[in-house]
């Protein structure tokens, strides 16, 4: 597992609202998401880190081997890279980053369980 993925401070961290990847803020402008960068295209983009990310999610789920674990077969993350993930993230995408992902065959389902 890379070290960047890691979060290095529990101020300001932040949720991607498609995979529900925790990091810092500067992590998310720096690095980008480690599953969705290439069509939430965050890196060295804070408005996109603004409009893709949430600051408001409930809970932790630290994954060191995704492919093997049932609680990431429940959440839905087991195809995703090592990392801190949040339980459910709320907020919802721009309208103009759903049209890109089902254009390019991706299925946004939003990670916000506070609703049902």
């Amino acid at each position: 597992m890379s070290m960047e993925t890691i979060p290095k401070d529990l101020r300001g961290l932040r949720a991607c609202l498609v995979c529900s990847l925790i990091k810092t803020f500067d992590q998310f402008e720096y690095d980008g998401c480690d599953n969705c960068d290439e069509f939430l295209r965050m890196k060295n983009n804070r408005d996109n880190v603004y409009d893709c990310t949430s600051s408001n999610f409930d809970g932790m789920i630290a994954v060191m081997s995704p492919q093997d674990s049932w609680v990431c077969k429940w959440q839905r993350i087991n195809r995703f890279t090592k990392g801190v993930y949040a339980i459910s993230v709320s907020g919802r995408l721009p309208a103009g980053v759903v049209r890109e992902m089902k254009s390019r065959g991706i299925v946004y389902r939003p990670r916000d369980t506070s609703q049902k």
